[in-house]
């Protein structure tokens, strides 16, 4: 559509966007300023709001002085550390399956991207039959080759490696989707050149392919040390916290202080620390990038 006049294209663009704005100022920068506000009060979600309290930063001392905070910091931690290399692997591995031409490839794309979309409610029950320490699919398989696995939802030892296990079937598809789109990108010649060297498919892999796809990496690291940092429905679901509090994370502690038991203000205090970690790793990522992602065509 042509709009001559600069007033005019100045409304109707304003026009079209105006339901977006409203959008994020009501959804995203109002809730924002609110839990900004919320972390120095003393409010309960239950009482009238001219009951809140300024306490100022007693909120954040009271979380940082506490006890709970490093266990939620190692557990969220424990998560990380297994679910990121795991879902780079994977991810990577069924991108290359993927990238390769062979009977029955649409039939095995279909069944790797089952699994994205599946609601986590469903897999999680699912998956709390598959990791059932005594009938679970997963044990039974283990004790064909004669190993004895553990209760694995049940135990303050493996009950995040077994929510890692699931988090890595459910997400695998969706990054393999993305890191297929890079591995399409490559130009073909420059594996034509190296078979001419005589190189080897490792030495393909290695000097080609991951420098190439690189960028794409980068942002999937990104993006799931965010999503690390913030897991929360596959926790609540199969473990609810527990054993123990062996699976308390972030979002989980928040969930429960702002909604069990109405403790806003600690809730959005805890909500300002997480954003304040996922800023730091976020800005190291950018920073180190520099020393290992090629953008050069």
């Amino acid at each position: 559509m042509y709009i001559p006049n600069s007033n005019e294209k100045r409304k109707a663009i304003t026009i079209f966007l105006l339901p977006s704005i409203i959008g994020v100022i009501g959804f995203c920068l109002l809730p924002i300023l609110a839990s900004a506000v919320f972390s120095l009060m003393d409010y309960d979600l239950l009482m009238p709001m001219n009951t809140m309290k300024f306490v100022g930063l007693e909120n954040y001392t009271r979380i940082l002085n506490g006890k709970e905070l490093p266990a939620v910091i190692k557990h969220t931690f424990t998560y990380l550390v297994l679910y990121l290399p795991m879902i780079l692997l994977t991810s990577v591995g069924e991108a290359l399956i993927l990238n390769k031409s062979f009977k029955g490839r649409g039939v095995f794309k279909t069944i790797c991207y089952t699994p994205v979309i599946t609601s986590w409610v469903a897999a999680a029950v699912v998956w709390q039959w598959v990791l059932n320490g005594k009938y679970g699919l997963l044990n039974q398989m283990l004790s064909v080759i004669g190993i004895t696995g553990p209760a694995w939802l049940n135990s303050k030892q493996w009950a995040m490696p077994g929510i890692v296990i699931a988090a890595i079937w459910k997400d695998t598809g969706y990054y393999a989707l993305m890191v297929l789109a890079a591995l399409k990108s490559i130009d073909k010649t420059c594996y034509e050149a190296a078979e001419i060297d005589g190189a080897s498919g490792f030495k393909k892999l290695t000097a080609i392919t991951l420098p190439l796809i690189s960028p794409t990496l980068f942002l999937l690291i990104v993006i799931n040390i965010i999503y690390g940092l913030q897991v929360f429905d596959s926790v609540l679901i199969m473990t609810n916290g527990g054993p123990g509090g062996a699976t308390t994370v972030f979002l989980e502690r928040i969930y429960k202080y702002a909604f069990k038991q109405y403790k806003m203000g600690i809730a959005s205090a805890y909500s300002w620390i997480l954003f304040a970690l996922i800023l730091i790793f976020t800005a190291i990522q950018f920073k180190l990038q520099r020393k290992w992602v090629n953008y050069d065509v």
